[in-house]
């Protein structure tokens, strides 16, 4: 079975999470953090065990660099999300600020790992790489999003920079590599109307089924001038990425709520009827 990268478990904001099959059920077979992360497992043990991830604090500061370290055992299914959407603060002196997530899926798993938005204030630096690791037979429900900022006290696109970059592994091989970089004042401008961006990937044999009706129903969509959302969506090895942009984050979640209900059959019930 393929391993995440173990942190050093005596790093400040370091978190792991580790599932696995236990007598025919996944199971939270270990957890632990260090401030100021947090792992929350509100579904300890069934069909899917559900965890998210918090911060004390309820963002991130210049200096954070916190880190997150999934493994999912043979079979075993695992829901990873976040309390709430990830605030960072202003940075001024553009200290180090950064968020990092290695996870490996075996033969078999599928990890669903849907956070809430990154929130960059005005004035934020911030970078994030998250990398998977999948066996073959393994699948990823991947959602990486991220909004304007404080819309609602005049910050768009304000942050001084912000790179986000995923790649993605299937047996061995990198399959997906995805990247957005973003500095201010050109941000504001490159983004327009829309305030909020987000990339939702399924890839993988457990998610061949979903995959392959999400293809022809989002390319039918017809593009309208001025819509309040776009979608756009291209095929990947074993799976389809979409892309979404949308004129405020709810427009982007009742789309991402539409184009996840699938995951309520998988989980054994749907994660964000409570939440979205």
């Amino acid at each position: 079975m393929i391993h995440a990268t173990e942190p050093f478990c005596t790093r400040a904001g370091q978190a792991t999470l580790a599932v696995e099959i236990v007598h025919g059920q996944s199971a939270v077979t270990s957890a632990s953090a260090t401030s100021p992360m947090k792992v929350l497992t509100p579904v300890v043990r069934g069909r899917s065990v559900w965890a998210f991830t918090s911060s004390f604090g309820g963002g991130l500061v210049a200096g954070d660099q916190t880190g997150l370290v999934i493994t999912v055992g043979p079979g075993a299914r695992c829901l990873m999300g976040t309390q709430s959407s990830t605030k960072v603060y202003r940075n001024p002196t553009a200290r180090p600020c950064s968020h990092t997530t290695s996870a490996a899926a075996a033969a078999g798993a599928l990890l669903v790992f849907a956070p809430e938005p990154v929130q960059a204030f005005a004035d934020s630096h911030y970078t994030q790489r998250q990398e998977f690791r999948l066996e073959t037979g393994a699948g990823l429900v991947l959602l990486d999003w991220f909004t304007a900022g404080r819309a609602a006290r005049g910050e768009r696109w304000a942050f001084a920079h912000f790179a986000s970059r995923n790649d993605v592994f299937m047996a061995g091989q990198r399959v997906v590599a995805d990247a957005v970089q973003l500095r201010s004042p050109e941000a504001s401008q490159r983004m327009g109307r829309f305030d909020c961006l987000a990339t939702l990937l399924l890839i993988g044999a457990p998610l061949q089924a979903a995959a392959g009706a999400l293809l022809p129903t989002l390319s039918a969509l017809p593009v309208e001038r001025r819509a309040a959302r776009v979608c756009v969506i291209s095929p990947v090895r074993e799976g389809v990425l979409v892309r979404i942009a949308g004129q405020s984050v709810e427009d982007v979640r009742r789309e991402l709520h539409q184009r996840l209900e699938f995951t309520r059959e998988l989980l054994g019930d749907h994660p964000w009827a409570r939440r979205w």
